[in-house]
């Protein structure tokens, strides 16, 4: 039996599920097709970010910040608290209840706006053709007139360290920690080792950072990279650069990592009571296209797509984490509406220019458009103001001073050409900056708005007028 629709959307993840409700929202017959299931045998929707990514890891940031927060620093607000402890099971408690009630929340937006929802495993077929695997191993075909694959990303494995589900596991098992290890490692200064090092960090672990590039935070602007260094530096996370791991001997109790330092062939040692594997993701495309479906993927298992996400085959979309670009959950739902909207004859497209990026440790560190080494190397001219949250009324009021705002302009025009932030509320100010850059914004124009005082959004203001030396709260530079 084949069931016929305009659309068929393969994953429920943030760009699966946005794009499978914008499109029937327009008014096309439209299904998604989702093979993660609880332990219910039930659908489980969100993909990754919901169940085991974004959502989750921030309930288990903000709760170990608060923690963090009791412990290091109330007494410098006037309030004294005795003996502090920490329930992780009950932390654990929490994030699962927020995961469900999204989860759900997804469930219910699908009957509220008639997206059908198929469980099972998807094969892309020759003719936009879906096959569809369910639990028990039955068979059925989707057909349709447009097919949107959205299956998504997974974590790396590395053969040095290989994973055990226990003693040695990835972001998913990073996010089930039943109670707080002693020794910690972290493969990986990228933004999920970051976050999740810091988590356990906060709880009470030691935690030291394993990354084999020699630049931290290289994709960042390189004067919030360097006071991101200092300010986890002060945290007591032993970040360690130039750190390429060669092999691990796991005993019963611990493991030990090998690993090299740059420009040396002497082996160093260090161990732990557990270790994450925080080394990246790659897309999820494994046994997904019949050989004869005419899409094609790179040696990475990336499908190839065009700026409107269309694959090689007419009526064939890609998105999110599968395809090129930052695998980011905006990112991902944005293409989503973009491609609902096309196959409904409307004009759309995604702004690739302005994809803001986040990493919610604390402080968070946020930014978009270009760095300043970008600029250097292109050879454009620009230039830039700052402000520090050490100058800000809100920031101070709040016992949250570290880091710091940096607007880049272009020289001759004044067009804001980057934002970037680590300090108070980084990925809000930023997403400030990115609708001023979507208007094309100039510096000048963020300088003439008014912004209310006290906010921690006054040092976007105050870098704004920085730029051209004009700022009021902080001495200019001559």
């Amino acid at each position: 039996m084949t069931d016929k629709f305009d659309v068929v959307v393969i994953g429920a993840g943030p760009a699966g599920y946005v794009c499978a409700i914008r499109a029937a929202q327009l008014g096309l017959k439209t299904a998604c097709v989702e093979k993660w299931v609880d332990s219910k045998g039930k659908a489980l929707l969100g993909g990754t970010c919901l169940n085991v990514g974004c959502i989750p890891s921030k309930a288990l940031l903000d709760s170990s910040h608060k923690y963090y927060e009791t412990q290091k620093h109330f007494k410098e607000h006037g309030i004294k608290v005795g003996s502090v402890e920490v329930d992780v099971p009950a932390m654990l408690a929490r994030k699962n209840k927020i995961v469900k009630k999204l989860t759900t929340g997804v469930n219910g937006l699908f009957k509220a706006n008639g997206v059908t929802l198929v469980q099972g495993t998807a094969k892309v077929l020759a003719g936009k053709q879906v096959e569809v695997t369910d639990q028990n191993g039955s068979v059925s075909t989707l057909s349709a007139d447009n097919v949107v694959i959205a299956t998504g990303s997974q974590p790396i494995n590395i053969p040095p360290t290989p994973l055990d589900g226990d003693m040695v596991v990835d972001s998913t098992g990073a996010l089930e920690f039943t109670e707080v290890p002693k020794r910690l490692g972290v493969i990986g200064a990228g933004v999920i080792g970051l976050e999740l090092g810091s988590v356990w960090s906060r709880l009470g672990a030691d935690v030291t950072v394993l990354e084999a590039q020699d630049k931290f935070l290289a994709l960042a602007d390189q004067q919030i990279a360097r006071e991101g260094a200092k300010i986890f530096k002060k945290q007591k996370l032993d970040i360690r650069l130039g750190a390429r791991v060669v092999g691990s001997d796991k005993g019963d109790k611990d493991i030990t990592v090998k690993y090299l330092e740059q420009g040396s062939d002497e082996e160093q040692t260090i161990t732990f009571d557990k270790l994450i594997v925080a080394v990246g993701r790659r897309p999820y495309t494994h046994n997904l296209l019949a050989q004869d479906s005419g899409i094609n993927m790179d040696e990475r298992g990336f499908i190839f797509v065009d700026e409107h996400c269309r694959t090689d085959v007419p009526g064939v979309f890609a998105i999110g984490d599968v395809v090129r670009g930052p695998m980011l959950a905006h990112k991902g739902s944005e293409e989503g509406v973009m491609v609902a909207e096309l196959i409904a004859d409307q004009k759309a497209q995604v702004n690739y220019d302005l994809v803001p990026s986040v990493i919610y440790t604390h402080p968070e560190i946020a930014w978009v458009g270009k760095t300043e080494e970008e600029l250097k190397a292109s050879g454009e001219e620009y230039k830039v103001g700052t402000f520090p949250f050490m100058a800000s009324g809100r920031a101070l009021a709040a016992n949250d001073t570290d880091g710091m705002v940096k607007v880049i302009a272009d020289k001759a025009t004044d067009r804001i050409l980057g934002v970037h932030v680590i300090g108070p509320s980084a990925a809000e100010l930023v997403q400030q900056g990115v609708i001023a850059m979507e208007f094309a914004s100039s510096a000048e124009d963020l300088a003439l708005t008014m912004f209310s005082h006290p906010t921690v959004s006054e040092a976007l203001h105050e870098a704004a007028l920085a730029v051209d030396g004009h700022a009021i709260h902080i001495p200019n530079k001559k």
